[in-house]
């Protein structure tokens, strides 16, 4: 006789009789929980455009960071439980610096993507130093960067896989977003375009008004590199949409 789905979502890497691993599950779910992220991929470079809720008039709206910056030519759109995307974050970061320091090049955004994933994936085994990782991170990553194969999207969840793509939403609208990205998005399309695009689909599913405090935007191009965009620069987005 089966358990019940109670029983078999205790373990964190118990597989249910179905083939499911409920704790990963759940983790996905803590996502849609999030403040909505989008990640655009053009010819130009990749766009990244991010809700943040500010519950609060008193609270200071620049410490809220959704959008960071991996290296020069990567940055990445976190959205679910911000403590755990710091430990992802930072793993990215020494990632990077490591490779740049060990071969003298700049680590391409897949072998990024790929590092992170490994550490998601390790929930449940414990290391040489005997510390098990006690659950799955309730985080999905939008990756994005330049290498030598161009402007690149990649798109991770808490199950550790990582997939690329043209464009993607993640967290609380990403259904209705990922809708509209579809009939938006085209291969010609300029970085201009996306980040209008960008910004008119998180206006949709937005609660509060959209305003430049309430929303962060960053581009990663081949001639700057990774670019978060200014107050002043996100007023002249938001008036033209």
């Amino acid at each position: 006789m089966f358990l019940t789905r109670s029983e078999y979502d205790r373990g964190v890497n118990t597989f249910s009789p179905e083939g499911r691993l409920f704790q990963v599950e759940y983790a996905i779910e803590a996502i849609k929980l999030g403040s909505t992220a989008i990640g655009i991929q053009t010819s130009e470079g990749v766009m990244l455009a991010v809700e943040k809720r500010v519950t609060s008039t008193l609270m200071e709206s620049t410490t809220i960071e959704k959008i960071v910056e991996i290296d020069t030519h990567i940055g990445c759109a976190v959205s679910g439980l911000m403590a755990d995307s710091r430990t992802m974050v930072d793993k990215a970061r020494v990632e990077a610096q490591n490779h740049w320091f060990l071969y003298n090049e700049k680590m391409q955004v897949e072998s990024v993507a790929q590092a992170v994933s490994n550490l998601a994936i390790r929930f449940g085994d414990s290391d040489d130093d005997g510390i098990a990782m006690s659950r799955p991170f309730g985080v999905a990553i939008l990756f994005a960067g330049i290498d030598e194969r161009g402007p690149q999207l990649y798109h991770m969840d808490p199950s550790g896989t990582y997939v690329q793509y043209d464009a993607k939403a993640i967290g609380s609208g990403s259904e209705g977003a990922q809708q509209a990205l579809q009939e938006e998005y085209h291969k010609s399309m300029t970085l201009e375009e996306a980040s209008k695009t960008a910004l008119k689909i998180l206006k949709q599913v937005m609660e509060e008004k959209l305003n430049s405090t309430n929303i962060e935007v960053a581009a990663v191009t081949p001639d700057k590199g990774y670019h978060m965009f200014t107050k002043e620069e996100l007023e002249e987005v938001i008036k033209n949409i």
